[in-house]
């Protein structure tokens, strides 16, 4: 038997204290977090609810399948989204082989040594350069030293100089994840290492190399800088025929009748908007459908 205030003694209100601490403490995290979530959120849901509001109201067929006229301020938006069509599956079609080769070089191939931790100190960088740089980059390279001109070709080419570095971090960052005993087991049967990676490592990747491909395209459909200078056409009312071709694309035309045409209409701004938004949730929604689908073949 303890004696009061002795060693053995044990503080019943102390104990009582402690958890109903720990419970306040935890409900005023929760409360600072769901504080913050919403003021990031609200903005974003404010602005999207505003796009969505505004731009129904251009929302028809003749708007999504017409060609402009009168100055762009009536018919349609077809060359504008066939335009980003054009430039998105350009640049998917040369950033994505090239990203996701790479990032298997530097993950499954490649030493750990200067020249390759330079190497993805690079990358890093690159990500965070301003598009417009890439911009005058695509105009030096493509369109005046290769002779490309302002096309869809340039275009698609300096996107793609852009997206690589979103594709190859996260795609290598997929590849390492998974784990070495999986490539251990195609070794010690005797398969090579690039078997290892062709018939497992990239199978069991793939969710995390589809996210980074999506993200890539996505910021490449929203850029107006990069194709200011290589691409993009201010006013064009007719499809292109080949890839040397200008074109119009949703960002530069939805900057170009909000700031250099005056008296367009509200709904047409906002319209375009919209079309522009549900192009880059849609490329998001295929994404996430794809990376479950995948998610659910992992083995681990």
């Amino acid at each position: 038997m303890g004696v009061p205030g002795g060693p053995g003694t044990v503080s019943v209100g102390s104990g009582a204290r402690a958890p109903r601490s720990r419970g306040l403490g935890q409900h005023l995290g929760f409360a600072v977090l769901s504080l913050a979530t919403l003021v990031v959120v609200a903005p974003i849901l404010f602005v999207v609810l505003t796009i969505v509001a505004k731009g129904l109201a251009a929302m028809d067929w003749e708007f999504l399948t017409a060609m402009p006229r009168s100055g762009m301020k009536e018919g349609g938006i077809l060359p504008a989204i066939v335009g980003t069509l054009l430039l998105t599956f350009g640049t998917a079609l040369a950033a994505v082989p090239i990203g996701v080769g790479g990032a298997i070089y530097l993950s499954e191939y490649a030493r750990d040594n200067a020249l390759t931790r330079s190497i993805r100190l690079a990358i890093v960088n690159l990500a965070g350069i301003p598009s417009i740089v890439y911009g005058l980059f695509g105009l030096g390279m493509f369109v005046l030293f290769l002779r490309f001109g302002v096309s869809i070709l340039a275009g698609s080419f300096t996107l793609a100089i852009m997206t690589l570095p979103i594709v190859i971090s996260t795609a290598e960052d997929a590849l390492r994840a998974v784990p070495t005993e999986f490539r251990t087991v195609v070794l010690s049967l005797g398969g090579s290492r690039w078997q290892a990676v062709k018939t497992v490592v990239l199978p069991q990747a793939m969710p995390g190399i589809i996210t980074g491909i999506i993200l890539g395209l996505m910021r490449a459909a929203g850029e107006t800088a990069p194709i200011l200078f290589t691409a993009a056409a201010f006013y064009l009312p007719r499809l292109p025929h080949s890839p040397f071709d200008q074109t119009m694309a949703l960002p530069y035309h939805l900057y170009v009748i909000s700031t250099q045409v005056p008296g367009m209409p509200e709904r047409v701004k906002f319209g375009t908007a919209l079309v522009l938004l549900v192009l880059v949730l849609s490329m998001n929604v295929a994404a996430t459908l794809i990376r479950r689908r995948f998610r659910r073949r992992r083995t681990w």
